[in-house]
């Protein structure tokens, strides 16, 4: 019996070791293109229905933003109110795929620049916006669970990298109120801490089997996202994964994210990541104000021209980068749907995966998947090469403090188990 004990727990240690990956993408506008009459087609022209096709494909996971009341915003693209996200969301689940919900916390689009309050509840306190924030997520995941649209993640807001419920945009202009910048008073930021209790308190009480999600995008900046992930970790804000946005024209190139997950990492926050949001072009872009073709920011044409090709190099990279990183378990695609019919949004997106004259997906789209195939096993060299008196992770990360997450790690050169 000790014998076979023993070979069960060498056969564990030498096995390569994987945990569950998502793949996917945020499709909050899919049902406006299907009541459009958008027709989503195969790579052979065949007209599929979307969301069985792609969870053929092998994606597993989708993710549908909320706003509070989004007939305050004139965008066609804010449209996703309660009613909306419960049809879609059960769609999703019985089609198969775990289902993310993104609160906005607001009427329209909520992004570091801009996090303003709902129109009805401006006239709130602190103390009452503290309330409402958790009835608000109370009462959605409530009606989400009836209408058979459980999410199984949750974003307590929308890249909240400076905070979240500013106030409205009249009342706040440039002004630095409710804002919560690595310099911000003690107290912006305390009103931020109570805002996510309250937000992460409801959707423990709801789903308590989702895991909950804080999104930033602070990708380029690791010291922003470490002051930020700190104060989180020091104030007892109550999450499951890190979320992050990575957008090379506006982020930075590989390097740059690279750099942030190694930092990100090495805190040994005890955090699952997720790549919540990425996109490349695959033709001119859409912010292009200089009207040169290229994107009004970082630009990594000549590496990623902004054909189909391009796109399909730049997506094989990132995927090969991310599983270069074990904590790394989510990819998903920003708006992959955008499928040729322009009288849907007011604005377009030439990072899609669908060719918007022909229906079919772009390249890019079958590099997806390979996110889940890829390896995070012990290398073979690994025991020889880092016995120096470190840790390390199975994939060869080094760690600069013993580990606080439960797995197996290489320290000294020998397979080790944290319990």
């Amino acid at each position: 019996m000790k014998k076979l004990i023993l070979l069960l727990i060498l056969i564990m240690l030498t096995t390569t070791v994987s945990a569950q990956k998502y793949v996917g993408g945020d499709i909050s506008m899919l049902t406006k293109y299907e009541d459009a009459g958008v027709v989503y087609k195969d790579k052979n022209g065949t007209a599929v229905q979307p969301l069985p096709f792609l969870k053929e494909q092998g994606l597993n996971i989708m993710r549908v933003r909320l706003f509070v009341d989004p007939s305050k915003d004139n965008d066609k693209g804010v449209c996703q109110d309660l009613d909306y996200v419960k049809k879609l969301g059960k769609r999703i689940k019985d089609a198969g795929f775990n289902f993310m919900l993104d609160f906005h916390y607001s009427d329209t689009w909520a992004d570091p620049a801009k996090q303003w309050t709902p129109d009805a509840w401006k006239t709130l306190s602190d103390t009452q916006l503290y309330d409402k924030i958790y009835e608000y997520t109370k009462e959605c995941l409530q009606q989400l669970k009836a209408g058979g649209a459980t999410p199984d993640f949750i974003q307590t807001g929308n890249e909240i990298s400076y905070g979240m419920l500013w106030g409205t945009k009249a009342a706040v202009g440039n002004n630095q109120v409710n804002r919560c910048y690595t310099t911000s008073s003690a107290a912006n930021w305390n009103r931020f801490f109570q805002l996510l209790k309250k937000a992460g308190q409801a959707c423990r009480e709801e789903c308590p089997q989702a895991k909950i999600i804080l999104h930033s995008e602070r990708t380029p900046k690791p010291n922003v996202l470490t002051d930020y992930f700190d104060r989180m970790k020091n104030n007892g804000i109550d999450y499951d994964i890190i979320g992050l946005s990575y957008y090379p024209a506006y982020h930075g190139n590989l390097n740059t994210l690279e750099t942030a997950l190694n930092t990100l990492e090495n805190k040994n926050y005890d955090k699952d990541i997720m790549i919540v949001e990425t996109g490349y072009c695959y033709a001119w872009p859409l912010t292009d104000s200089n009207n040169d073709g290229k994107e009004d920011g970082y630009d990594y044409t000549s590496t990623y021209p902004y054909t189909e090709e391009g796109q399909r190099h730049f997506t094989a990279d990132l995927v090969a980068k991310l599983n270069n990183h074990s904590s790394v378990k989510g990819l998903l695609w920003w708006w992959p749907e955008d499928n040729g019919n322009k009288s849907v949004t007011d604005s377009w997106w030439n990072a899609a995966l669908y060719n918007h004259n022909t229906g079919q997906p772009y390249a890019a789209f079958y590099e997806l998947k390979n996110f889940l195939d890829g390896s995070t096993g012990i290398k073979e060299n690994l025991r020889e090469s880092i016995a120096d008196g470190s840790w390390y992770t199975l994939d060869g990360r080094h760690l600069t403090a013993t580990p606080s997450r439960k797995g197996i790690y290489i320290y000294n050169g020998r397979k080790v188990i944290v319990r």
